[in-house]
């Protein structure tokens, strides 16, 4: 059987071989132009967690439903991605990968910065939250025309057996852009700090992107086209239409489709738990004060960058499918226990109070809406209340709403007497700031779900640029990448806080996470067939 590799794919020798020079460039130019398109992308996302988005540009009144607008907001931008993808897909596959990289990057610059210009929702009203939204579109546009390119681009340029190391640096790139957005923000409320920071200093990080933006043109502009384009495009073996060639080339389809739901949709659910996740279970659930939760966070996964380096580079030697399925199994089996250990050592009293003292909500119905303005029944309130405080709890059917605290029932509902109460049983629900020894664990916790995302992201550049065939993998490796991260990886965050709020178990949304990973694992075993070579066959 044919592979990809052999129709002139990625990773190739060619007639006139770039030399190293050329590659060291290609891979700082690429890798820091993902690094900072990233960071645009994500600054939202991890400022988000902080809880300033909502309160900015969303309607007060409701912290836990600010929060799931913010969180909506995020996930937009991933929703348009695809379009973006099949959009500069076909623009990359006809007119050249460097231009429309070039594009690309140059949208996501000025959107960014827009997103810190937008006066608040106090200033405004609703006008505050579309804006929000339109920015947060042509950043989706933009991010998904970026990292079809900037893979592809790269593979193009790797001498056969080592596509999976460089293009790990793209992979790298990912993971570098959020812990850019971490210290740069850290950077800016060091200077301005409590109401000045929380008033307008956290625009400074979407207007700092303007630099980001100046420095990623000037690399950019430095390179040229990749040898494979620049081949077809001599021999006029460019295709008439990719985007519609994508759909109806023999065999291709499969492909798209194994490479959406066997690979996107799984690498994308694990390394978003990984960073989003776990920063916003640090700060919200287990009540870690903020800055010192972002600077664990940004040191777990400056600590877990050479993960993705590590496994891109073997699978250079035994294939790109064997690390992918492995990290799957394993996050399978180590998923819930990491996040039991980060919990026990980010808020050990909190953990406990919740073990010794579960807090119980009965009543006839108990339908409690996040999204609710005001809730229907005082089961509900009290839900909501629990959910708004942050503490686990779990449901029962009765004819009467109670609340039992520790098997102690509490027959004052109101705030103030709850608020005592929970007191009393051992929560604390002041904003704490682990100890070094706990601190340490934490950013073992997070090594080591940083290597569960390393090893199943980190080949993945590789094995998509090798899956299609030159003169439509712009297209076809960009479409369901960003189908797969957009809607299984971008709806993440809400996804998990929903079903979080709804449950009252703050570990519950990593049912979603769980549930992807086992889909994805069963296609990739079932439907990603590859040589002895470790090449994907067609």
């Amino acid at each position: 059987m044919a592979t990809i590799a052999d129709q002139g794919g990625a990773g190739q020798d060619h007639d006139a071989p770039p030399s190293e020079a050329d590659i060291r460039l290609v891979i700082s130019a690429s890798a820091l132009g993902t690094v900072f398109e990233w960071y645009d992308f994500f600054i939202y996302g991890t400022l988000a967690a902080s809880g300033i988005i909502g309160r900015t540009f969303f309607p007060a009144g409701n912290e836990m439903l600010q929060t799931l607008l913010a969180w909506a907001g995020f996930a937009v931008g991933f929703g348009f991605r695809p379009i973006g993808a099949a959009l500069f897909g076909y623009l990359g596959d006809r007119l050249g990968r460097k231009y429309t990289f070039l594009v690309t990057i140059t949208l996501m610059g000025v959107a960014t910065a827009g997103v810190g210009l937008i006066p608040s929702y106090e200033a405004i009203g609703m006008a505050a939250p579309i804006l929000v939204l339109l920015l947060r579109i042509a950043q989706g546009l933009a991010l998904g025309g970026e990292y079809g390119g900037a893979a592809i681009y790269v593979a193009e340029h790797s001498p056969r057996g080592k596509s999976g190391f460089y293009t790990s640096f793209i992979q790298a790139g990912v993971a570098g852009g959020f812990i850019l957005s971490i210290g740069v923000i850290l950077a800016f409320k060091s200077v301005l700090a409590g109401a000045a920071w929380d008033g307008w200093g956290w625009r400074g990080p979407f207007l700092f992107s303007i630099a980001l933006l100046a420095v990623s043109l000037w690399m950019r502009l430095k390179l040229s086209e990749s040898p494979v384009f620049k081949a077809m495009r001599a021999a006029g073996e460019r295709s008439p239409n990719p985007l519609v060639e994508s759909f109806t080339y023999p065999g291709n389809l499969k492909r798209m489709l194994v490479a959406l739901f066997g690979i996107a949709a799984g690498l994308t659910v694990i390394w978003y738990t990984a960073m989003f996740s776990v920063l916003s279970f640090l700060q919200t659930t287990m009540r870690v004060e903020e800055t010192t939760a972002q600077l664990v966070t940004g040191a777990g996964a400056l600590m877990g960058v050479g993960w993705f380096v590590l496994f891109g580079r073997l699978s250079d030697l035994v294939g790109r499918k064997k690390p992918i399925v492995i990290g799957y199994v394993m996050t399978l089996i180590l998923l819930f226990p990491i996040f039991h250990v980060m919990a026990a050592a980010a808020n050990p009293h909190l953990s406990r109070a919740a073990e010794h003292a579960p807090v119980i909500v009965s009543g006839p119905a108990c339908a409690y809406s996040p999204f609710a303005a005001k809730q229907a029944d005082e089961c509900a309130r009290l839900l909501e209340y629990f959910s708004r405080k942050g503490i686990a709890y779990s449901k029962q059917a009765t004819p009467v709403t109670s609340v039992s605290i520790g098997g102690e029932p509490i027959a004052d509902h109101s705030p103030e007497a709850l608020d005592k109460a929970l007191a009393d049983a051992g929560y604390d629900l002041a904003r704490v700031t682990p100890g070094a020894g706990n601190i340490a664990l934490i950013l073992i916790a997070i090594l080591a779900i940083t290597a569960l995302s390393g090893i199943t992201y980190g080949p993945v550049a590789a094995l998509l640029s090798e899956m299609f065939p030159p003169a439509i993998r712009y297209s076809s490796l960009s479409i369901p990448y960003h189908l797969g991260t957009g809607y299984f990886g971008g709806f993440l965050p809400f996804i998990s806080q929903y079903i979080v709020a709804r449950t009252g178990n703050p570990f519950a949304g990593l049912w979603y996470t769980w549930g992807i990973t086992l889909i994805s694992l069963v296609i990739t075993v079932l439907w990603l067939k590859e040589d002895r070579h470790g090449h994907v066959v067609a």
